[in-house]
């Protein structure tokens, strides 16, 4: 058995990546309630629902000994933009880098979801990561696009309850972003 890794604190010129917190759960309760939680389950999905999700995300930590920081600006920590991460569920074909953009100010930068890559191909060592994105999902696929992913129309994608097209884009090797 393997002891879950330290949750490490990453850091950005602006921004700072760190464990979910007990103080993150409301903000992620008050994300799932919006119109913006259109693919990850929401909008209107409750307390109860919306408060599993996040103890699932964050119990990824421990099970796996990684998963999706919370990112927040250095100058106001406090205050969680979204989480981006490493994230890999028992039944998904492949280790994914995923993100949820709580907030419309803090959109289309990509510097939180390419620190979570660095330390997924750096610091776990992984040699691919995908990004499991519905169809419709136009904000996704632009920050994939800005993160130099491609569509890899070859790779399995998870199965989803929902009657939805996932499409599956591949991040560049760790040696491509060298």
């Amino acid at each position: 058995m393997t002891a879950p890794l330290p949750i490490p604190t990453l850091e950005t010129a602006r921004l700072i990546l760190r464990g979910p917190v007990m103080g993150d759960a409301q903000p992620w309760v008050d994300f799932v309630e919006t119109d913006r939680a259109e693919f990850v389950g929401g909008p209107n999905l409750g307390l109860a629902k919306g408060w599993r999700g996040f103890a699932h995300a964050a119990g990824m930590w421990m099970l796996r000994g990684y998963g999706s920081f919370i990112f927040a600006l250095k100058s106001d920590p406090g205050t969680p933009l979204g989480m981006t991460g490493p994230w890999h569920p028992l039944d998904w074909p492949e280790k994914e880098l995923g993100w949820t953009i709580w907030s419309a100010a803090a959109e289309g930068k990509g510097e939180a979801a390419t620190a979570a890559r660095r330390f997924a191909y750096d610091r776990l060592g992984w040699t691919t990561a995908v990004s499991y994105i519905d169809a419709r999902n136009t904000r996704s696929i632009a920050l994939a696009d800005r993160l130099g992913c491609t569509l890899d129309p070859q790779a399995e994608a998870p199965a989803t309850e929902a009657d939805t097209t996932t499409l599956v884009y591949r991040h560049p090797a760790p040696e491509a972003l060298a």
